[in-house]
Parts: C-alpha cells; structure tokens; sequence
C-alpha cells in the first residue's frame, strides 16, 4: 500500500474522518462511527479505544474498590502493590515501530518493577482443546468444522482426555476468507469463554467450552475415567478379593482381566478360564477387544459379553464363578454367575461388589473442558518493548522477564522464539477480541526489574508511574480469577 493510499484526502479530513493505523487494516473511521474490530472509534474527530483499560487487583482491594468507592481507594491503587496495568484495552502497538502503549512503572516489596503492556495482533495462534471423555470423537487427524468450515483437527488421546487443535495461522490466512472469518470467529468464541459447537468428519458433534462439562452428540459428559482397564483393576483388586472370582474392565485401549493380571496373581487368584476378545499385551491387559464408540469403556458395544470368547473349564472355569464386568468409570456394570454349561447369567450384584463399583465412580474426576490458548510473541510486537528484540526473547529464556496474559501466569516453551501458552479459564472475562484480517487479538504483560529493563534497551523515555495512568481516566478494575498467582508475587523477576 502506498503513502497516497494510506494519507487520508483533504475530503476526508474536513469530515473528521481518522484513520485508525492499530491494525493492517488501516480504517477510515467517521465521526461517531468505529472501526471494522469494534475496538476503535471517532469521537468528534480523535482515535479513541472503546473499551477501558482494565486493572487487576488483589482480590481484598477488588473488594474494597467495589464497596467504597473511586475516591477512597484509587491511592491504594496507585502505590502499585494491590494492582497492576493488564493488556486488555491497553490498544496495541501496530505498527511496532512504536513504544507499547503503556510502560508502567511500579514497587514491590521495595523492588522497582516495570511492566510492558500491550495487546496483541496474533495470526500465529492457535487453542488446545483438552476434552475429558472416553467417547470416541473421531481419528486422530481428522478435519474440525465450525459451521461448515475446517477450523482444526483431532490430534492425541492422553489418558481419558482427547485433544483438539484448533485456529492456527494455517486456518486463519490459507483457505478461503470464509474459512479465515469462521477460525477467528470461533477463537475469540473459545479464549472468551463461550461454548462452541464443533463437528469432527467421520465422528461426533461435540460442544466444547474452558471449565465445562463437555456435550458429545447431544449427552453431557459426567465422568472422566479412574484410568485404563488396567488401572482400574490395579486400584480395586484388594476390594474386590474375596467377592468375586473374575472382573473384567472394558476399555476401549487397555482392558483389564483381574486373574490373569499381575495385581491378580500377587493375590493368588485361581484362574477363571475366560477368554477375551482382542490382541492381549502383558498377562490381564488386552488391546482392541472392540472397535472405538459411545458404548462401554469407550467402545462400539453395550452388551459386555460381547468380548468374552468363552470359558475354559481346562483353566479354571467352573460352575457358579462370578464374574463382575465394568467400565472405567463405573457408570456401566453387570455381575454375572456361570451356570452348569458354563453360560454366565446375569444375577443381582452383591452389595460389597456394588459399593466397589460406586467406588470406582467416586474416584472419576469431573469431565470438563480445558482451553489453552498458545501464541508465537517473538514478532514485531517486541519492537514496544525494547529497540533490540533479541534481548527481550533471551531475557525470558533466562527468567529475568515474567510474562502474563491478563494477569495470568504462562508456559513459555522452551526452544527459539516466545511461545506462550496460557489457560484461559484463569484469564479475566473477555480477554480476547480480533481484527478483520483475520487474526486474533490478545492481552500480554512483561514485567521485569527496572535496572534489567534499562539494561536490555527499553523505552526508558515512555515509563509512567501507575498513578499518572490512574490519573488519566479510562480504566476500570477487576479482580484477579480464584487461584491464580499475582503476578508481581516472589519470582516475577528473577
């Protein structure tokens, strides 16, 4: 784009028509009007910020603030102990030429700190989707539509969890614009904290949401398994020894068989003579006893017999053995008694095995959703924060700098560049907002020593103290979210 293309004309300007330079999109914004990203408007011929800068406080001041009122305690506020600068509505630094928008500088424990504050334009982003169910979702690789666009892909299962990754530049800028507006329109959907609707080729309709229960094909999840079928029997086997004479734990991946496995046998168990379906690995542990599905420990089956191959009475099969059957997490279970033609026949469980069996259910965690959202920082934003990029990245490698998303803690990955990953359930309430050309906007936080800011070649010339931003107007103040650490506490520089 040329100078001519971006000056506004003489038409223009007589209008008080302002162009807006926080993105590449470079509006034209008119009096009264805002921009295209809804961030930025004209009011009576300036670029205003339409959403107030927010302030994390400790949860006591927060409190404080909110039932006494702006006069009595916006000095606390600005002694820069209970409060800190966050990037929400802080505006960006595009083009990154310039210092980011705020510099502040604050004391803690009598330790002069400074925080770089800024929002983010991020193409190169992207969500991790951890989703807590042992239904199946569909194969690994498998395309993620968002209203008919392909917005990720299904990637690992980690024990009882199955991932999804989803957004990425590849998304937002390599497909049609179509697909670009849908990827950014559900990342800003998923970092905010809404729930999504998602369907995956080949598999199921899932609703996904950070810290809630997960919906598959139309039923919410309830419970995330207490581990594989062999897990499952390396748990319980001492409470059900002496009740049972088998127990078999349908698992899509590992199914457990009490006798035969290890946790059998250090209880001198006699064998039952059955014999499962699948590939077997170690004593007791069987792979693919049926195919991935809805059913049973996450398999294709509601009938559990259905993976017994038979009984032999050569090894150990009998007469009146019981047999206990069960899932991973104990919502699906049948007690089982073989007649004299070794046929098992469902009978009325015992109430020490049922009490095991509800056992199992109590040790299931929650099904919930987690929503991490990871970020390559290491462009042009650097540029807000020093005059010499390289020095901010290795800063953080070697823990001079903590960086925060909102004020919540983050994972920076190891390797070149700043990779941050940050749990958006600890990030205040829409943190997230987005530009039109596709990409995804984002608050992020450096808080360093001075000496160490001035020393890496910071913008010494921009620092204000956090009552000239007090001063200023133009904020609002929130409370930090349960549990999340603050962000000036011991370790936020060095």
């Amino acid at each position: 784009m040329s100078d001519d293309e971006i000056a506004l004309s003489q038409s223009e300007r007589d209008q008080n028509i302002v162009r807006c330079d926080a993105c590449p999109v470079l509006c034209r914004i008119r009096p009264g009007r805002a921009g295209a990203c809804d961030r930025y408007a004209n009011e009576a011929g300036k670029l205003v910020r339409v959403d107030p800068l927010v302030l994390l406080a400790k949860p006591d001041l927060a409190r404080v603030a909110f039932v006494e009122g702006s006069s009595s305690w916006a000095g606390e506020l600005g002694k820069g102990q209970g409060a800190i600068v966050t990037g929400i509505g802080a505006t960006t630094t595009y083009p990154d030429y310039k210092p980011a928008p705020f510099i502040v500088a604050s004391k803690h424990d009598g330790v002069d700190l400074v925080t770089v504050v800024t929002e983010g334009i991020f193409s190169y982003c992207s969500f991790k989707v951890k989703i807590d169910t042992d239904r199946y979702l569909g194969p690994e690789q498998a395309t993620v539509r968002h209203r008919g666009e392909a917005v990720g892909h299904v990637s690992t299962i980690e024990y009882g969890s199955q991932f999804l990754s989803l957004g990425g530049v590849h998304h937002l800028t390599g497909g049609s614009k179509k697909e670009g507006r849908v990827a950014c329109e559900l990342m800003m959907a998923l970092g905010n904290k809404q729930g999504v609707e998602l369907e995956i080729e080949g598999g199921a309709h899932v609703v996904v949401g950070a810290d809630r229960a997960p919906v598959v094909d139309g039923v919410e999840e309830r419970r995330m398994r207490v581990g594989c079928g062999s897990a499952t029997i390396g748990i319980f086997a001492q409470q059900w020894f002496g009740h049972v004479d088998e127990v078999v734990v349908v698992d899509d991946h590992i199914t457990g068989v009490l006798s035969e496995h290890q946790a059998g046998k250090f209880l001198d168990m006699a064998p039952s003579g059955i014999r499962v379906r699948g590939r077997k690995s170690t004593p007791g542990r069987y792979f693919q006893v049926a195919n991935p599905g809805s059913g049973w420990g996450g398999t294709d089956i509601d009938d559990p017999l259905t993976i017994v191959e038979g009984w032999d009475a050569k090894h150990g099969a009998r007469p009146g053995l019981r047999v206990l059957m069960v899932s991973t997490t104990g919502e699906d279970a049948a007690w089982f008694v073989l007649d004299d033609d070794l046929v098992p026949r469902p009978a009325a469980m015992p109430a020490a095995v049922r009490r095991v069996v509800e056992r199992i259910g109590e040790n299931c965690e929650p099904s919930l959703c987690s929503v991490l959202y990871v970020a390559g920082a290491g462009g042009s934003l650097r540029a807000g924060v020093t005059e010499n990029p390289v020095a901010l990245t290795r800063s953080i490698k070697s823990l001079l700098v903590r960086v925060t998303c909102g004020g919540a803690p983050v994972y920076v990955w190891p390797g070149g560049g700043i990779t941050v990953m940050v749990d958006v359930a600890r990030m205040p309430a829409n943190s997230f907002g987005s530009v039109p050309t596709p990409a995804i906007v984002s608050p992020i936080e450096f808080t360093m020593r001075a000496d160490d800011y001035r020393a890496l070649g910071g913008h010494m010339a921009r620092v204000r103290r956090l009552d000239d931003v007090l001063a200023s107007g133009g904020w609002r103040v929130i409370g930090a979210e349960a549990g999340v650490p603050w962000p000036l506490a011991a370790g936020s520089a060095r």
